[in-house]
C-alpha cells in the first residue's frame, strides 16, 4: 500500500513540477518538450530523486499511446486547405526526404565515426523522421502563425513521415540482428501497404465515428472519451494488420475535425488537455529511462551525428524533396531548420533495445542526445528564424471563448462566441447596429465589469468589454475578421504586415497604378488583374502572406477564397 501511495505521489509531483516548469520555460522562450525531458532526467536514477526505471517495454507502451493521442489531436486541428496547399510537398518530404536523411546520416556515421554500415543505417532510420509532438507543441506554445504553405508542409510531413521511419527502423533492426540485408523489393511493398492500409483504415474509422456521433444519444461529456477510445482502437487494429497505425490515427482525426460536428468543440477542449498530458507523460518517461553517464560515453559520436543531421542531411533532403514544387528559398531554409526531432526517434530507438541487438543501448543514447540538441538549437530558435525570414503572418482572428449550443436542434452547429474588445478592435466605440457584418450573426449583449448589458439597450462597445455573438460555426472566420482582428498582444499586427489599405483582387494594375507608383510596367500588363499577375509570378498555389514588390509599394495577399482565388490585397509602401 505504501509503495502504491509513494508512486502516486511521485507521479503527481512530477506532473505539477512539469506544468509549473512549462510556464517558466515559455517566459524564457525555451522549448517546453525539452523541459519535460530534463525533469525526467533529474528524477531518474542519477538525478535528484534517484528513481530507478529500466523498463523499455513500459516506456514503449506509454510513448506509443501518447503519440496516438498527439497525432489524433493534430489531425483534428488540420484544415482541409492545408492539404490542398501542401499535400504533395509533404508526401515528398515524408518519403524521399526520410530515405535521403537516413542515407546521409548513415554515410556520415560510417565515414566520419567508423560505425559499420548495418548499425549506421539503423541509426539513420531511427533519426530520419521529424516529430509531430515537437512540431505541433512548439507552434502552439509559441502562438506562432507562419505562412500557410510552410506550416501546412511541416505539419502534414510530421504527421505522415512516421510510417517510412518505422519501416526502415524495423527493417534495419532485423538486418543488424540477423547479419544480412533484406530484399528491398519486399521492403518497397511493405511501404506501399503501410501507407494504403493506414489511409484506408483511418478514413473508415473517421467516417464511422461521425455516423456514431450523429446517431448515438450520448451526453456531450462522453464524446471526447469516445473519440480517444476510438482513436486508440483504430491505431491498434491498423498496427495488428501491419499497416501504419500512426498515419491512420492522424487521418481519422482530420476526417472528424472537418465534419462540422456539434460535439467537436467539446472534443477539442478535452483533447487539448489530453495532448499536453500525453506530451508530459511521454517525455517524462523517456527522460527517466536515460542514464546520463551512458550519454557521456557516446557523446562525441552523438554530437557529430546531430550536427550532421541538422546542418547537412536535413537541408539536402529538403532541397531535393521540394525541387519539383518551386518553393522560395526562404521557405526551404525554414523547413530545413524545423526538422525537429522529438519523442519519435527515442521511441524508435527502443526497437533495437526490445529486439536484443548488439550494443542495444547505443542507439537509445545517441538518439536521446540528438533529440536534446535538436530541441535546444532548433526548438529554441524557431520564432526568431521565422521572423528573420519574413514568414510570420498575423494571428488568425478568433473568439476568446466558444460556447456550443449543443441541445439546440439545427442543421448547422450553433454557438455563442465571446470577443474581448480592445482599442484596436474594429467594434470599439461603435454600437452593434453600426457594425457592418457580412455574415449572419445575432448580438447577445455585452459583459462589462461583470454585468450583462442586454442587446435591447444597444450599448456602445468600449475597450475591455466582452462582446457576445450567436452564429453558426460556418461563419466564425467572417465574424471574427470584423470583431477580433487587430487585437493587442500580436507579435505581427495586420497593419504592419499588410499595410493601411486593401484592394480587391480583380482590380487591374492600371487601376492600382492610378493611385500608387508601380514603376515602369509594360502596356500589356496594365490590363492584367492583380490576382492574375500573382498567378503569373507564382508557379504554385498562392497563400496569405505571398507578396510582390512593384515600384515603391509591396502588394501582399490578404484574403483567399476556398477555391484558392485571391480576393483582396494589402498595399504597403516600401
Amino acid at each position: 500500500m505504501d509503495s502504491a501511495n509513494t508512486l502516486i505521489l511521485l507521479c503527481g509531483l512530477l506532473l505539477v513540477v512539469s506544468i509549473l516548469a512549462a510556464v517558466a520555460s515559455n517566459r524564457l522562450g525555451a522549448p517546453v518538450l525539452l523541459t519535460f525531458l530534463l525533469i525526467g532526467m533529474l528524477a531518474g536514477e542519477q538525478g535528484v530523486l534517484g528513481v530507478e526505471f529500466n523498463n523499455p517495454d513500459i516506456a514503449f507502451f506509454i510513448g506509443s499511446a501518447a503519440l496516438v493521442i498527439i497525432l489524433f489531436d493534430g489531425g483534428m486541428r488540420t484544415h482541409p486547405e492545408r492539404f490542398r496547399v501542401a499535400l504533395w510537398p509533404a508526401i515528398s518530404l515524408a518519403t524521399i526526404g526520410v530515405a535521403l536523411t537516413c542515407t546521409l546520416v548513415a554515410s556520415a556515421a560510417v565515414y566520419w565515426f567508423g560505425l559499420p554500415w548495418p548499425a549506421a543505417l539503423l541509426m539513420g532510420a531511427i533519426l530520419s523522421s521529424t516529430d509531430a509532438a515537437a512540431v505541433f507543441g512548439i507552434f502552439q506554445s509559441r502562438g506562432l502563425q507562419i505562412k500557410e504553405r510552410v506550416a501546412s508542409t511541416l505539419e502534414i510531413e510530421s504527421g505522415s513521415n512516421d510510417p517510412m521511419a518505422v519501416i526502415l527502423t524495423l527493417t534495419m533492426t532485423g538486418a543488424v540482428a540477423s547479419g544480412s540485408f533484406p530484399d528491398w523489393y519486399w521492403v518497397g511493398l511493405d511501404v506501399i501497404w503501410q501507407l494504403i492500409g493506414g489511409l484506408t483504415i483511418g478514413w473508415l474509422g473517421g467516417r464511422l465515428f461521425i455516423i456514431a456521433a450523429r446517431k448515438l444519444p450520448l451526453s456531450f461529456s462522453f464524446f471526447p472519451l469516445l473519440a480517444v477510445a476510438c482513436a486508440i482502437s483504430i491505431y491498434a487494429l491498423t498496427a495488428k494488420l501491419h499497416a501504419s497505425g500512426f498515419l491512420a490515427v492522424y487521418l481519422m482525426g482530420f476526417v472528424i475535425g472537418n465534419a462540422r460536428l456539434p460535439q467537436l468543440v467539446h472534443i477539442l477542449q478535452v483533447q487539448d488537455g489530453l495532448a499536453w498530458l500525453s506530451q508530459i507523460a511521454m517525455f517524462l518517461i523517456l527522460g527517466l529511462l536515460v542514464v546520463p553517464s551512458h550519454l557521456m560515453a557516446n557523446a562525441p559520436v552523438a554530437i557529430g551525428i546531430a550536427f550532421t543531421l541538422i546542418f547537412i542531411a536535413r537541408p539536402l533532403a529538403v532541397v531535393v524533396s521540394l525541387l519539383p514544387f518551386s518553393f522560395p528559398w526562404r521557405e526551404q531554409v525554414f523547413i530545413s531548420w524545423v526538422g525537429l526531432r522529438g519523442a519519435v526517434p527515442i521511441i524508435l530507438a527502443l526497437f533495437p533495445w526490445l529486439s536484443g541487438v548488439p550494443d542495444q543501448e547505443l542507439y537509445f543514447d545517441i538518439a536521446f542526445v540528438v533529440v536534446m540538441i535538436s530541441l535546444i538549437i532548433q526548438g529554441w530558435s524557431i520564432a526568431p528564424v521565422a521572423r528573420w525570414l519574413g514568414l510570420e503572418v498575423p494571428l488568425k482572428a478568433k473568439p476568446q471563448q466558444r460556447m456550443p449550443l449543443s441541445s439546440v436542434p439545427s442543421k448547422e452547429a450553433l454557438e455563442v462566441w465571446l470577443y474581448q474588445i480592445d482599442k484596436n478592435s474594429p467594434a470599439c466605440d461603435h454600437t452593434w447596429k453600426e457594425l457592418k457584418l457580412t455574415a449572419p450573426a445575432t448580438f447577445v449583449g455585452l459583459i462589462r465589469d461583470g454585468e450583462w448589458l442586454q442587446p435591447e439597450t444597444q450599448p456602445m462597445v468600449e475597450e475591455g468589454d466582452g462582446l457576445l455573438v450567436a452564429a453558426t460555426v460556418n461563419d466564425i472566420d467572417e465574424v471574427s475578421r470584423i470583431l477580433a482582428s487587430g487585437g493587442k498582444g500580436l507579435k505581427v499586427s495586420e497593419k504592419d504586415f499588410f499595410g493601411d489599405f486593401t484592394l480587391r483582387g480583380d482590380l487591374t494594375l492600371a487601376d492600382v497604378g492610378s493611385f500608387y507608383p508601380l514603376g515602369n510596367l509594360d502596356d500589356a500588363l496594365l490590363s492584367t488583374t492583380i490576382a492574375d499577375y500573382f498567378s503569373q509570378k507564382f508557379h504554385r498555389r498562392v497563400v496569405i502572406g505571398d507578396n510582390i514588390r512593384l515600384g515603391d509599394v509591396i502588394l501582399t495577399v490578404r484574403k483567399i477564397s476556398d477555391k484558392g482565388d485571391i480576393q483582396s490585397i494589402g498595399v504597403k509602401p516600401v
